[in-house]
């Protein structure tokens, strides 16, 4: 048999001391089908296929009986509704939905100030990127923001994969990446000051990227899943910029000739990526610079607000607290009601302003 023309086929082996009370249970109630039995005059091995598993069982075999999950669309109507079953040869058995509503846990506010010279540690996760946590907390679970690094530039090993999110931010500080999404074109460069927001679950890969380009990640809630699309290849054959995922549209916000005006707290400017608008107020990015006039203090009304110093410095001061005299790569957290001022900037910061939502109240004074 040619290369080409072999057949593989993976199984799971369990133990049982009865087999003949197994077969009912995982053909009845399990509703999977008995592909082997053997020997015929004494059965001591049977194997069943379903639901995309293949199970031997094996009577004396060595293993534990382990643990099966069964996911699907209607719960309630497999195995008579029943969510934990526990087999004849001891194999629990755990129902539950396929695809679990997404839950957004209530944010825990703090006022959070995370600096770079700290040396938090960067961990290395998916596809071979660096991470460092920039709210440790994340907010009772919230947010989850993170500033991510490719250290070697070149092609990046990703899948066509998407996330299972809220709202997701992706906004470049240092170098470029390309990447494409479902029904937006062909690849696109990402380049320092640009930002993309990918709506929940658009299909996308990264494909290849700068020597140390840098990304500020912002995802909501901080634990989602991420799944792999192995039938989908990019980029589509439509482009369908109105296109929208939940309510949500893609953006593609690029630095380059963006136009700057006035940000809520005096004394800045800033350039609005329209994430606003095409997420219909579900989070809001604004880039701020240093404008004309002086800083006052101010407080806010919206449930998380997180700011990244993409360059120059900038003196947080906080109400009853000691002044952070801050720079390029430190983060920090104002929760609502909280009176700050962002006071004393160097002529040359930037910062990167993210709230959810993105329209509320600012009190000056």
């Amino acid at each position: 048999m040619s290369k080409s023309q072999t057949r593989i086929c993976a199984e799971i082996r369990l133990p049982t001391q009865e087999l003949r009370n197994d077969i009912p249970f995982y053909t009845k109630v399990l509703g999977m089908r008995m592909d082997m039995i053997y020997p015929a005059d004494d059965p001591r091995t049977a194997v069943f296929s379903g639901h995309g598993l293949r199970v031997r069982i094996e009577k004396d075999a060595p293993e534990t009986p382990g643990t099966l999950r069964i996911l699907t669309d209607n719960p309630d109507e497999f195995a008579g509704g029943q969510r934990n079953l526990v087999a004849p040869n001891g194999t629990r058995v755990e129902v539950d939905e396929l695809n679990p509503p997404m839950v957004m846990p209530e944010t825990v506010h703090s006022f959070v100030v995370r600096r770079l010279k700290d040396q938090a540690p960067w961990i290395i996760g998916r596809a071979g990127m660096h991470y460092r946590d920039l709210v440790p907390d994340r907010l009772g679970g919230s947010i989850i923001a993170s500033h991510i690094r490719i250290p070697d530039g070149g092609p990046v090993p990703d899948m066509v994969h998407f996330h299972k999110v809220g709202f997701q931010l992706i906004f470049c500080i240092h170098g470029w990446v390309d990447v494409v999404y479902e029904d937006q074109g062909d690849k696109m460069r990402l380049t320092a000051g640009d930002c993309f927001i990918q709506p929940p679950e658009i299909r996308h890969r990264v494909l290849e990227a700068s020597d140390n380009v840098q990304v500020i990640e912002i995802g909501v809630p901080a634990e989602h899943v991420t799944e792999i699309d192995h039938d989908m290849n990019l980029p589509t054959p439509h482009y369908r910029p109105e296109r929208e995922w939940q309510g949500q549209r893609f953006v593609f916000n690029q630095a380059e000739g963006a136009e700057w005006g006035p940000f809520r707290l005096p004394g800045y400017v800033c350039r609005d990526t329209t994430i606003a608008e095409n997420t219909k107020g579900v989070a809001g990015v604004q880039v701020v610079r240093k404008g004309q006039g002086d800083p006052v203090w101010a407080t806010h009304d919206t449930d998380i607000h997180f700011t990244f110093v993409m360059a120059g410095e900038v003196t947080l001061e906080g109400e009853g607290r000691d002044p952070y005299r801050l720079e390029q790569g430190d983060a920090f957290v104002i929760p609502p009601g909280m009176r700050t001022r962002l006071s004393d900037p160097s002529e040359d910061v930037e910062l990167l302003e993210v709230t959810l939502p993105g329209t509320f109240n600012t009190t000056l004074g």
